[in-house]
């Protein structure tokens, strides 16, 4: 009798444990379709886009791209640029040269042209009236004319001189002279005797041209000039008059 019960009893409480199971399983699956269907209610909530939205993001997406493809344009015609003044540093370097040369040119040329101060070394020549003589009677035989003066600038030239002055007086290219009376014309100023010419150039080559045997010198020695010739270290001629 015993027995009986307690095999009862046993199929009893294996049958509440099955209950346990089952309602622990249940529970579960409950839980998870709850969690599914709120999921599944919160998605539809969302607020689908309109047109008039739709339409929105299309045009900001549209200025996104016009704005990115101007940006490479601007980017590559900047690149371009930074080429280009490369390539001119590199020219302007490489014309440097050339314009220092050019520089210098003017310069020589400004000289020719007796645009600015010269100096340098060269030579003096003073050429002045004959003393008088009582048994002359032509005043004409012994003072300074302009043909004396022509002879010795014609010397210095071709002997190289780059700048002659008469009594201070820059020549140029286009210069006369003409003689006046006691005086001598010079591109329109008077110039009284004694004529002093200065000349810039090689000092000894110039000396040696005026001096040669039977040369200018000794030409305006036999026609009563006064002669005297001075080789200088420097001699400084001043630009032309009105230049």
């Amino acid at each position: 009798m015993k027995k009986r019960e307690l095999k009862r009893l046993k199929k009893k409480m294996k049958v509440k444990g099955n209950h346990v199971i089952f309602s622990l399983v249940f529970l579960v699956l409950g839980y998870m379709m709850a969690f599914s269907y709120h999921l599944t209610q919160g998605e539809e909530e969302k607020p689908a886009l309109n047109g008039k939205q739709w339409e929105r993001d299309l045009e900001l997406r549209n200025q996104l791209v016009e704005l990115e493809e101007k940006n490479r344009a601007l980017q590559k015609e900047l690149n371009q640029k930074q080429e280009n003044v490369l390539d001119i540093e590199k020219e302007l370097s490489q014309e440097a040269q050339v314009y220092f040369n050019l520089a210098e040119d003017a310069e020589k040329y400004r000289m020719h042209l007796g645009k600015v101060k010269v100096k340098g070394p060269g030579v003096e020549v003073t050429l002045a009236d004959g003393d008088y003589n009582p048994d002359e009677d032509n005043i004409n035989n012994y003072i300074v004319h302009e043909h004396h003066v022509f002879k010795v600038i014609n010397e210095l030239y071709i002997s190289g001189a780059s700048a002659v002055a008469i009594n201070g007086q820059r020549l140029s290219h286009s210069s006369y002279i003409v003689c006046n009376g006691p005086v001598i014309e010079v591109d329109g100023y008077q110039h009284p005797a004694p004529f002093v010419i200065t000349a810039i150039g090689d000092a000894e080559v110039l000396s040696s041209a005026l001096n040669l045997t039977g040369g200018v010198k000794d030409t305006l020695v036999d026609e009563n000039i006064q002669f005297t010739l001075e080789e200088k270290g420097e001699v400084i001629i001043e630009p032309l008059l009105g230049s």
